[in-house]
């Protein structure tokens, strides 16, 4: 489908052909640049055409694209271009004004492609204008692909939240696994028209594109959810079947007058990224009764693993569902040993969808990729603690890291915050555990309040100990106008910690 439009980007708009005629330019542009097989190639934009146009020159040229956060920080950008081994930067004129150093001067760095500027000539020996290369480029459509499925298509950094970026290395069949998976219980074809307004650096972002494009569908690819009311608008106009969240925008969502936008085509909602509370899930489905909403569980180890059929959302809503399209999982306890229903271990994961390890992390790649049970396979231990029910169903309780061992007893922060959300006025919450000389650890919560409303620290407590065990209500409570975010818009718990806003 040639002429169908593919993107809708700002006031622009994009047909299958002119992606693939400018990604075939670039591509033809990146090995002209000495770009060889399987070498790395980073994409630092916001979600633009570029980005996506990058994305697939890259892989058609043969390499492994690195997309990097338009906000992230200096030294985490530094360190992602330093272990990656990058030698092309794609990114913006001043971005590349300000690359840090210690990448270029290691000499890893041959050459920055900048996507503005488009007629301004070379800065240095190492500049090149995005406009000037597909000027030049000489497109061989009929090239033959310069690589196989099991070669790595993408390294993508971790957030970094328990210590430094881990680079997950996804190989073309691993990612084309997890979309045609997602694609399959999402019911995706050519009609739809999906809302991202995720960064396309984001696992969860960048399969909105890949899942879309797939199926021959249009993404409505917005730069952030910054501005809800602007992208609600374009959903209205543009006709928008489905929209991916995660949590903070869900919260937002439910704080604004939808009824003013005509959101009747939108089929469905998902939710990834971070748990949904049970009572926002809810709320939603109330909000939107004509879209289907889908509550799903994954990391950028393996992209997804788990889906709640929108059908079990009103009796199952603390949920994550059941393993996605050819997607094992199963619970185990510290010894590997699967475990029987209602006891909580740690997940493990089997797919064409699990990564291949870890960039540069040998000794990592081996605590997360473990024997299966089929012999000379390997299957991913995620680190993070589930249940399943009899049904069949799993039910995440939270980060093993995550955990807060306070008075001998173990307490999910999960559990916590889902308590806290049932409390009105409370917009968004994060429970973590703090140092107590007494306790070993003591419950705080941290939360910011709904435009108006008013709470106490009194308040919450009650509130708490009508739901909780009296161990799991937290012991301070602290109000907070914002909670800080990470790159991928998740409550940062990291910072939390640290103090900072």
């Amino acid at each position: 489908m040639p002429d169908k439009i593919a993107l809708i980007c700002g006031d622009a708009r994009y047909s299958y052909r002119d992606i693939d005629e400018q990604a075939d330019r670039l591509a033809d542009a990146l090995i002209g640049l000495g770009v060889r097989r399987g070498e790395r190639v980073a994409v630092h934009l916001d979600n633009c055409v570029e980005t996506v146009v990058s994305v697939y020159a890259i892989l058609r040229a043969g390499a492994i694209f690195v997309l990097i956060n338009w906000s992230v920080k200096p030294e985490k950008l530094a360190f992602m271009l330093d272990d990656s081994g990058a030698e092309v930067v794609i990114t913006r004129a001043h971005k590349a004004a300000t690359l840090p150093q210690v990448a270029v001067n290691a000499g890893k760095i041959t050459s920055v492609i900048v996507v503005d500027g488009a007629e301004q000539p070379a800065t240095g020996r190492r500049t090149h204008s995005w406009a000037g290369l597909m000027r030049d480029a000489n497109p061989a459509s009929s090239r033959e692909p310069r690589g196989i499925d099991l070669d790595l298509a993408a390294l993508i950094y971790t957030s970094g939240s328990a210590g430094r970026p881990k680079g997950v290395m996804l190989s073309h069949g691993n990612m084309v696994a997890a979309a045609k998976s997602v694609i399959a219980y999402l019911g995706n074809d050519e009609r739809d028209v999906v809302a991202c307004a995720l960064p396309l650096s984001f696992s969860y972002g960048l399969h909105q594109m890949l899942t879309t494009f797939l199926v021959g569908a249009t993404l409505l690819l917005e730069k952030s959810f910054a501005y809800p009311h602007q992208v609600l608008q374009h959903m209205a106009e543009e006709r928008a079947t489905g929209f991916a969240m995660v949590p903070t925008m869900a919260a937002l969502l439910l704080q604004l007058d939808t009824s003013a936008y005509a959101l009747e085509r939108l089929r469905y909602l998902t939710n990834a990224g971070a748990a949904l509370s049970p009572v926002r899930a809810l709320q939603l489905q109330q909000r939107f009764p004509q879209a289907r909403l889908f509550l799903m569980y994954g990391l950028t180890e393996c992209k997804r693993v788990c889906f709640l059929a929108p059908d079990q959302l009103a009796r199952r809503p603390d949920s994550v569902g059941k393993p996605m399209p050819d997607v094992e999982a199963y619970v185990v306890d510290e010894n590997g040993r699967p475990l029987p229903p209602g006891r909580v271990g740690e997940l493990v994961v089997r797919g064409a969808n699990v990564m291949r390890g870890y960039w540069n992390l040998p000794d990592e790649t081996e605590q997360a990729l473990r024997p299966g049970p089929v012999p000379g396979e390997r299957v991913l231990h995620t680190g993070d603690l589930f249940r399943v029910d009899d049904d069949g169903y799993f039910y995440f309780v939270a980060r093993r890291d995550d955990i807060i061992k306070t008075r001998g007893e173990k307490v999910s922060p999960t559990e916590v915050e889902n308590v806290l959300y049932r409390l009105d006025g409370v917009a968004h919450a994060a429970v973590f555990g703090v140092p107590d000389p007494l306790l070993g650890a003591a419950v705080k919560a941290v939360i910011s309040l709904v435009d108006g409303a008013q709470l106490t620290d009194t308040d919450v407590r009650r509130h708490c100990a009508r739901y909780l065990d009296d161990f799991m209500v937290p012991r301070t409570v602290e109000f907070r106008s914002a909670l800080p975010r990470n790159e991928a818009g998740k409550i940062d718990k990291k910072r939390l910690l640290q103090g900072e806003e």
